[in-house]
């Protein structure tokens, strides 16, 4: 059980630190998009078991086109075999070269139908992945006006609102980067369930995408905890823009 990303536990993990995000943060934008991630999560322990499961219309026409293939083969030996004179010969020969143009063309339908259900299964796992990479540009859009060197700072009318203790700020980054891992880790399952090198190259990259992203959080809570105090609100903005 170790050994494998369990959707259900992902999902329940997802609804725990919504509720986290609610309860530290009442009506914050990030709980919404912890929401959205959440439901998100949930489309993906669908689509997952659809994306692995066979496509059994697809692979039973490659079979019967694998079928043909072979019955033009032992058909064609068995012509060869019984060749006795040259006008005989003659006649194999055309037929050999229509047949093989018939193989050409069946094997070719051949190949595009034992492709067709890896491209189609690719599809759809890459806009699910593209969906969970645009929620993690949004999370991160969430914590960069967060600016630890603002602290203490006088803000202008048209600063953004920056009305949290340190303590509160170093929960929200810290919130914002448990969101990134959990969509990270939601992207994971498609990789795990299918083996196709681009859908496991996008994962990669969405892994590195939040990696990065969470390093950047975490320089933030690093400067924040060096700083004197836990519990000193901002000063509020002033009247005029200056």
């Amino acid at each position: 059980m170790y050994r494998s990303l369990d959707p259900a536990k992902i999902i329940e993990t997802l609804a725990a630190l919504q509720t986290r995000i609610d309860q530290r943060f009442p009506g914050a934008g990030l709980s919404r998009v912890c929401a959205e991630v959440v439901a998100l999560a949930q489309q993906t322990s669908k689509r997952i078991v659809a994306v692995s499961r066979p496509i059994w219309g697809l692979r039973l026409s490659l079979l019967t086109l694998l079928g043909i293939v072979l019955a033009l083969a032992v058909l064609l030996a068995i012509e060869a075999s019984s060749l006795k004179t040259s006008d005989d010969l003659s006649e194999m020969m055309q037929g050999v070269d229509a047949g093989v143009n018939l193989l050409i063309v069946v094997g070719g339908a051949a190949y595009f139908l034992a492709s067709l259900e890896t491209r189609w299964k690719r599809d759809r796992a890459l806009k699910a992945l593209h969906e969970l990479r645009s929620v993690i540009h949004v999370v991160d859009m969430h914590q960069l006006t967060k600016d630890p060197s603002m602290l203490g700072q006088i803000r202008t009318a048209s600063s953004p609102e920056r009305a949290m203790t340190p303590f509160e700020l170093i929960r929200y980054l810290d919130y914002c980067s448990e969101l990134l891992s959990l969509t990270a880790k939601c992207a994971a399952l498609y990789a795990e369930k299918l083996s196709d090198p681009v859908v496991v190259e996008t994962v990669g990259d969405i892994e590195l995408l939040t990696s990065d992203l969470s390093n950047k959080i975490w320089q933030k809570i690093t400067i924040i905890e060096a700083l004197p105090g836990d519990h000193v609100p901002l000063p509020s903005a002033p009247s005029q823009t200056q």
